[in-house]
């Protein structure tokens, strides 16, 4: 009976101690991971909105009231635009400052109401991001925005979990549908009246177009611009962007991830990787939204890297595509660094004035052209083969894996993993053994050893 008490105690002490441990980090990593701001801004007469052009068709790119993917509304904002084919703006239920994963603030365009009125109808397209935090009260206005404007004339287009606030109207009840293959057994459970497809990039089906992870969004917006401006204004923008896997386009099927072992190296770094780079995001105008977004789905989604935006002044810095962006701290109050990032093919030329501002006040930080040093290249895979080096591969790895990005061309270069994010639940496994053995020693051999006698 003693023997059993004992491996009970180790056992009991060990997931405490790693456990413990591991679920405050993970805590306090996923609140970095989406924190958000919703307040009024002070900016508003500063907000650059792209000039409504009523002959043209209009595509609302939502921001969730919480925080919003950034991958998912940045890259159909920047390739709707690139057409130069649509009206495209950044729509919210109000004109609060809004959050993107990652720490990435912006100024909606127009609420939900102003777009209403603006248009005097639906729009053509709504884009429909993942919403990560599904807070009834904070959800609800998207999803009955939604339901107002989803007649048949207007194509309802969810980005990689963004099929899980579609799901929540009800519009995609009998409907066939595709989302992230982490959420897919979830989402089948939870919404059954649903026809989740695990092995297409996007699923279109009526006026309803779906698609899986991520990445997977880029085809299902090259599949909709096919459909409406003709297949060679879809090759045009794909090849303007490097993509490199355009065939999805036409050949929907893949074969479908599902969670492996080496996947735990994800879960660890969010859990143990307590001592994260920091690394500057320097926001300049003109900035390229495709390209903005990969550092924050890059860096900050694998848990490793804490991106902090940074500009030169107060006022909004506005992208190539007329976002207004909100930098969560400028030059003269930025904190220590290990990096600075600048984003972009022609970042050299756009952000030198900035960058020259950022030299002009001593600082010594590494600065990165991620992009402009590679400009040929599709610019999620430049930041993926610098956090290979940065931190492991098999951290690169599942982050290209999360992101649906199924190119095989990848130099994922650097330590076969993380020895934080391995060596810290080891190392406090061990102690939690020595706290063990010395309660066992303490308080039950001894307890033993005195009615012996």
């Amino acid at each position: 009976m003693r023997f059993l008490l004992r491996i009970v105690i180790y056992v009991c002490v060990i997931v405490v101690f790693v456990g413990g441990s591991g679920a405050i980090g993970y805590s306090r990593t996923m609140q970095s991971e989406m924190s958000g701001i919703d307040k009024p801004s002070s900016l508003l007469q500063e907000v650059k909105i792209p000039e409504y052009d009523p002959r043209k068709p209009t595509v609302a790119v939502i921001l969730g009231d919480s925080v919003t993917e950034v991958i998912d509304f940045l890259v159909p904002y920047g390739m709707f635009s690139r057409t130069g084919a649509y009206n495209v703006f950044a729509v919210a239920s109000d004109r609060y400052i809004k959050s993107l994963t990652g720490g990435l603030d912006l100024l909606p365009h127009y609420s939900f109401k102003e777009m209403d009125d603006l248009l005097g109808k639906s729009p053509d397209i709504i884009v429909i991001p993942n919403i990560p935090i599904m807070e009834d009260k904070k959800v609800h206005p998207v999803q009955d925005w939604i339901i107002k404007n989803s007649g048949n004339k207007t194509i309802l287009l969810s980005i990689c979990n963004g099929a899980e606030t579609l799901a929540e109207t009800g519009l995609l009840n009998g409907k066939s549908a595709a989302t992230h293959w982490g959420d897919m057994n979830r989402l089948e459970k939870k919404y059954p009246e649903v026809h989740w497809q695990r092995d297409q990039r996007y699923v279109p089906d009526g006026n309803i177009v779906s698609s899986a992870g991520v990445t997977s969004g880029i085809d299902a917006v090259l599949y909709v611009i096919s459909q409406q401006l003709g297949e060679a204004v879809a090759v045009k923008i794909a090849e303007k962007m490097n993509y490199p896997t355009y065939q999805f386009v036409h050949n929907l099927k893949m074969v479908p991830f599902s969670i492996e072992p080496k996947d735990a190296a994800y879960i660890l770094n969010f859990a143990y990787q307590w001592n994260k780079k920091q690394a500057g995001v320097l926001l300049y105008n003109g900035i390229e939204e495709t390209a903005l977004g990969s550092i924050f789905d890059s860096y900050s989604a694998s848990s490793t890297t804490k991106t902090m935006t940074i500009s030169s002044s107060e006022q909004p810095v506005v992208t190539k595509y007329h976002l207004n962006l909100q930098a969560r701290y400028q030059m003269s109050n930025a904190p220590r660094l290990d990096k600075m990032i600048i984003a972009g093919t022609q970042a050299k030329t756009l952000a030198a004035e900035t960058v020259n501002q950022w030299k002009q006040l001593g600082k010594n930080t590494e600065l990165l052209f991620i992009h402009s040093d590679s400009p040929k290249r599709f610019v999620m895979e430049a930041p993926l083969e610098d956090l290979s080096k940065q931190e492991d591969v098999l951290t690169a790895h599942f982050a290209a894996k999360r992101l649906e990005y199924r190119a095989n061309h990848l130099s994922l270069d650097g330590k076969p993993f993380s020895l934080d994010a391995f060596g810290i639940p080891l190392l406090i496994g061990a102690l939690s053994v020595g706290v063990a053995f010395y309660i066992d020693r303490r308080f039950i051999r001894k307890k033993r050893m005195t009615k012996s006698k």
